[in-house]
């Protein structure tokens, strides 16, 4: 990634910096995948220059990365961010710095309480099926390696657009957990119309972006 723009983030009074996380975000996801290369796969990465800020965890910062200038340039985001106009402050695309670190953000699966209760449950039923012990004694025993409920990583409530395509009158919000992994070496792969490094089972196919 050579090149970037940085976006702020301007809450004020009576617009909180959670609320516009959410707005920013989806019309920056929005706008991803109208510029796409291929099936949910972005040429322009989103990093978080702030990300693990003690007054919020995402920061206040948005950042926007490509290898061409013309890729940030086409994507125009301040045409998709308009109605926001007051709320953020969209810098010039600037050339990335020499001197670097390298990161990868990636989308992390986070399961809910109720997602794993019923998971537990489908276990001891399938568990007893195949034992003939009681249902109640699969439950004790799975109890003991029960995963615990992780929601200490950010993250941002975005409004699914296969939702909205299937019918325009629905609504349905998720939230998008975002974990950093620090890399000791820039790394190539590819990005999701979220901006994020897709996922790999080996850690080596995340795709990095410069920190700085």
């Amino acid at each position: 990634m050579k090149y970037y723009l940085d976006i702020t983030l301007l809450p004020d009074i009576d617009i909180t910096l959670g609320f516009l996380w959410q707005k920013i975000y989806q019309q920056v996801h929005i706008a991803l995948v109208d510029n796409k290369v291929g099936s949910n796969e972005s040429s322009i990465a989103i990093g978080f220059p702030n990300y693990g800020d003690k007054a919020f965890p995402l920061g206040n910062k948005l950042r926007l990365l490509a290898n061409d200038e013309a890729e940030l340039t086409t994507l125009n985001i301040k045409k998709w961010l308009n109605r926001f106009e007051d709320y953020v402050h969209i810098k010039p695309i600037k050339l990335v710095p020499d001197k670097v670190t390298y990161v990868a953000f990636i989308r992390q699966y986070v399961k809910g309480d109720a997602r794993i209760q019923k998971d537990m449950l489908d276990k001891a039923l399938y568990w007893s099926e195949k034992s003939g012990q009681p249902i109640e004694n699969c439950l004790q025993d799975l109890e003991k390696s029960k995963p615990k409920v992780n929601n200490q990583l950010p993250f941002i409530w975005l409004e699914s657009q296969k939702t909205k395509q299937r019918n325009f009158n629905e609504s349905r919000k998720f939230p998008l957990f975002i974990k950093k992994i620090e890399l000791s070496t820039e790394q190539l792969g590819l990005f999701n119309c979220y901006g994020l490094s897709k996922i790999d089972n080996n850690k080596a196919k995340l795709a990095s972006i410069p920190q700085f």
